[in-house]
């Protein structure tokens, strides 16, 4: 087997090595070391194997830091979007504005949409805070199905609820948020 510049076995999109009906996946692969992104891949090369046509998107892989207060991303940073040449947008709303967070005792934090300026289209979601690690799947699912912050910010959240800080920093990126006061957006 082929091993890449780090050490890793090397690997196709698939998960398949350079040895023909070998593949491999999870941490002995590049990418992060997450169990979730082992088990997508290994459910991937059992469909492959089954003589399905999966894929596996690598640019929704949520990563989350279990500490308290939780740390959860997914997708591209603001740097990194720019590194790029990408313009982007944002939208930050704080847990310190949130009814639920307030109730439970927990104003830390925030959620941040990253925001493509010319499409809208999403890039990244970042969040800090009471159940990051949970809230992040709905970044992922909107990255997933490409969606853009105003499709995000017209849906409808419960309230009140933490999940409700994603809506508003989807709403923040156009300057809508409803529960804070919003920064003026550069035309």
């Amino acid at each position: 087997m082929k091993l890449d510049e780090r050490g890793f076995i090397r690997v196709d999109d698939q998960c398949r090595t350079s040895v023909s009906g070998v593949y491999a996946i999870g941490d002995v692969v590049r990418g992060p070391m997450l169990a979730h992104k082992a088990s997508e891949e290994g459910v991937m090369v059992a469909d492959i194997i089954a003589g399905q046509k999966p894929e596996m998107n690598y640019d929704t892989i949520p990563s989350v830091i279990y500490t308290a207060p939780e740390v959860a991303w997914v997708g591209m940073n603001e740097q990194q979007a720019k590194e790029q040449g990408i313009d982007v947008s944002t939208g930050t709303f704080p847990f310190s504005a949130s009814g639920r967070a307030l109730a439970n005792n927990a104003p830390e934090g925030m959620v941040k949409v990253v925001a493509d300026a010319k499409t809208d289209r999403i890039l990244g979601v970042h969040i800090l805070g009471q159940h990051a690690g949970e809230l992040i799947a709905q970044g992922v699912i909107a990255m997933e199905f490409g969606s853009s912050a105003e499709d995000l910010a017209l849906t409808c959240f419960a309230h009140p609820t933490l999940s409700e800080a994603v809506h508003e920093a989807a709403l923040a990126v156009d300057g809508h948020a409803i529960h804070m006061a919003n920064r003026k957006k550069r035309k």
